[in-house]
């Protein structure tokens, strides 16, 4: 299986990792097959037009290299959007920014952006409602 040097990065010297004590959501998410857990943290603020942004924004994921990676890049990816444009957040845009995942690891990125809107429905008080890649990604195979 072979990594891009972002993953390895990401992987290594994973950002914005450790709990947000006061965060305002909190998604978790995980994939019971290969044990992948993930927590994605958020703290909101306002932007200079009132509409909520993610200040602050944090990940705790017990898995694979891919896993801590994909969480990583997420964190970076969505730090200071509106919740808007952090929800659009795609698997795609995940895998893309970390230069590749090998296929059976694309799941690793489906919980990555789940756990973010999770996080983010919680913070609206909405219910959450998972995506068939969301699905899929519980029954892979690491």
């Amino acid at each position: 299986m072979q990594y891009t040097d972002i993953v390895l990065d990401h992987f290594k010297n994973p950002r914005n990792q450790g709990e947000l004590k006061d965060a305002d959501g909190v998604g978790e998410v995980g994939n019971p097959v290969c044990g992948d857990m993930m927590k994605i943290y958020i703290k909101v603020g306002k932007d200079e037009q009132g509409q909520a942004v993610i200040e602050d924004i944090k990940f705790q994921t017990l898995g694979c290299g891919a896993a801590i990676a994909a969480s990583s890049m997420l964190t970076e990816v969505a730090k200071g959007l509106t919740l808007d444009k952090a929800q659009k957040i795609t698997r795609e845009d995940i895998v893309e920014k970390l230069g590749g995942l090998p296929k059976e690891k694309i799941h690793c990125s489906v919980l990555a952006q789940e756990g973010l809107k999770k996080a983010i429905a919680q913070y609206k008080g909405e219910t959450f409602t998972e995506s068939k890649d969301t699905d899929d990604a519980k029954h892979a195979h690491c």
